[in-house]
């Protein structure tokens, strides 16, 4: 057993002896190893294969069994990927790629590679194949791997192109983008081309690519930004105890996610993310899918992404356990967490933009756009026809914005005011430290200016929340759109 998270290190495929002369013609030089993983197998599983040189390609493809399995218990479920002779070490430099289960076949050579996968010189040394067995069925999870190793000229990598950092922009303006998107590069269906169009088509100016566990689509956008379109680069972590998006990373930057919450090593990738430049963002926290529900606190996190895709029951959890941080913060005075939301879009007829996050930046900038996430300047629109304003007023002429506090007097009286336009028959909502205390219909017209009084001795905070009829009475309606919350008092 080895590493953080539990790991297991099977017998060596050995092609040490092999020669390019002994690979024959162009189909090269194959094994095939079997093994059955027992139910509660370590997270990860290494198979090393010794890799001779004058290897230009390595392929390699699996398969395992999905035996039938009473009601309420896990199948199989096997995810793959590859490190080479540098190693497995946690946060090494030995990751070559990653493709959960979205592939059961994957190569890599110098020249190109298998989406999720990184390009270069195949090198001679100790690979290894890593097989995480996700779940495991109590029958065990019967494997099957074959490693072709194919010899010749080795090519050349390209230098990989990235994203610019800056787009023509507005100046100070609200800007908008989805940052949680997936294409070919993970488990996605979409090639980077195909989103950044729908992502123009959904109003949005900006996006973030977050694939799981590889950086491989950060040179994939070449040619599709645009004055019109800022493309950042960052990874969907993907542990065994909850996501977390890393977004604006800088460009080939490698999260590791092999730990689980017991490991104490998030603390760790979390600073990585920062010395990348990059944010901390749990995403779905309260998601229902194994391995998804997030664990590991947030005393690292920039903002949590509490709107995930077409909102359901899980992102009204997560919004209320969000809404349940910020009462001791806003006393207190020390730093909170920002919501945001993304599509967390894979694949037709995914949506992309719903919902979108709505930054005030300076600039359509890679630094102004993670600046304004970061201070929770910023709202939530499940659409780019929504749009939201939302100040605080008081004293003599203090105004707050978004994420802002108004620093007044706690008897002084304020004056909260919304604008809504794009939301015709929803409701607007005041919530406050002591829940809903304001709420005013919307008309036909989507367009309303609603206005509450209050002072920070009634309301610590006050966010605003747009929401469409209810679909089962008596439970609150869908999310049209929510802020982040404007602090009152001079705490």
């Amino acid at each position: 057993m080895t590493g953080a998270a539990a790991a297991l290190t099977l017998s060596t495929v050995s092609f040490a002896n092999a020669a390019p002369a002994q690979a024959g013609d162009s189909d090269g030089l194959t094994r095939t190893v079997t093994g059955t993983l027992p139910a509660g197998s370590p997270d990860f599983v290494y198979l090393p294969v010794e890799v001779p040189r004058g290897v230009r390609e390595i392929h390699v493809s699996y398969s395992y069994e999905r035996p039938p399995v009473p009601a309420g218990t896990q199948g199989n479920a096997l995810d793959i990927g590859v490190f080479d002779e540098r190693g497995t070490a946690l946060g090494g430099r030995g990751f070559r790629g990653w493709s959960g289960g979205a592939r059961t076949e994957f190569f890599l050579r110098a020249d190109e590679a298998t989406p999720g996968y990184i390009p270069g010189p195949v090198r001679p040394g100790t690979w290894h194949i890593a097989l995480g067995p996700y779940t495991v069925a109590p029958q065990g999870l019967a494997y099957e791997v074959t490693i072709t190793l194919r010899f010749g000229a080795p090519g050349t990598t390209p230098r990989p192109v990235h994203p610019p950092e800056r787009a023509k922009g507005r100046g100070r303006a609200w800007y908008r983008g989805d940052c949680h998107l997936h294409s070919v590069h993970s488990d996605g269906r979409r090639t980077p081309a195909e989103i950044a169009a729908l992502a123009r088509a959904a109003g949005l100016d900006f996006i973030n690519t977050s694939e799981h566990n590889t950086y491989s689509g950060h040179s994939a956008w070449a040619g599709l930004w645009g004055d019109d379109l800022l493309i950042l680069t960052g990874e969907e972590v993907t542990t065994r105890n909850g996501h977390v998006l890393a977004i604006g990373t800088d460009p080939g930057t490698f999260v590791d996610w092999r730990y689980r919450a017991r490991d104490n090593r998030f603390g760790h990738y979390a600073r990585e993310v920062h010395r990348a430049r990059g944010l901390v963002v749990p995403a779905h926290p309260h998601a229902t899918c194994i391995g998804c529900n997030w664990k590991f606190g947030f005393a690292d996190a920039d903002a949590v992404e509490v709107w995930n895709g077409p909102y359901t029951v899980d992102d009204e959890v997560s919004l209320a356990d969000w809404d349940n941080t910020l009462v001791s913060a806003a006393r207190s005075g020390r730093p909170w967490t920002p919501a945001m939301g993304n599509s967390d879009a894979h694949r037709d007829p995914d949506p992309i933009g719903t919902p979108q996050t709505v930054v005030l930046a300076e600039d359509l900038t890679r630094d102004a756009i993670l600046a304004g996430i970061r201070a929770g300047h910023s709202y939530v629109a499940e659409s780019s026809e929504i749009s939201v304003a939302f100040t605080a007023t008081g004293g003599r002429g203090r105004h707050a914005d978004i994420g802002d506090r108004l620093r007044v007097p706690a008897d002084t009286p304020v004056t909260v005011r919304l604008l809504v336009t794009g939301a015709p028959g929803c409701t607007a909502h005041f919530i406050t430290d002591q829940g809903t205390l304001h709420t005013a219909p919307v008309p036909a017209s989507g367009t309303a200016t609603i206005d509450w009084r209050t002072t920070p001795s009634y309301a610590t905070y006050v966010r605003a929340e747009v929401r469409h009829t209810p679909v089962i009475p008596g439970l609150p309606g869908p999310l049209a759109a929510f802020t982040n919350p404007i602090f009152l008092g001079d705490h």
